[in-house]
């Protein structure tokens, strides 16, 4: 929760996403708050089990579903042993051999 802030800034698109799907560590009314007023995004999280109120029904969790997908490429990018240990020390080469592994899962599950 601690880096929401600037994995916002350093975001790929010209203006702030509408919906910002997390895990459970999301869920907070402050956070919440914060990101509505600051980037005018609504966050979608799943409630902890502790919370006395729930915030979220369940159509805004249907969005929830389809985060899977994001983790599984991740979980196939660390098929390449070259990206999971990150010997590069530059960040460019790194980055560079991230975008050669989607692209050979890409080639590869289509």
């Amino acid at each position: 929760m601690t880096l929401v802030e600037e994995t916002l800034d350093a975001k790929f698109t010209l203006g702030y996403p509408e919906r910002l799907v997390g895990d459970k560590a999301y869920d907070s009314d402050e956070l919440d708050s914060w990101i509505k007023e600051q980037y005018g995004t609504q966050v979608i999280a799943p409630n902890r089990r502790d919370r006395k109120t729930r915030t979220q029904d369940g159509r805004s969790l249907r969005r929830y579903r389809r985060r899977w997908k994001i983790e599984r490429m991740f979980a196939w990018l660390q098929n390449f042993r070259r990206i999971a240990t990150r010997w590069d020390y530059k960040l460019e080469n790194y980055l560079g051999f991230v975008h050669i592994g989607c692209l050979l899962i890409l080639l590869r599950y289509f």
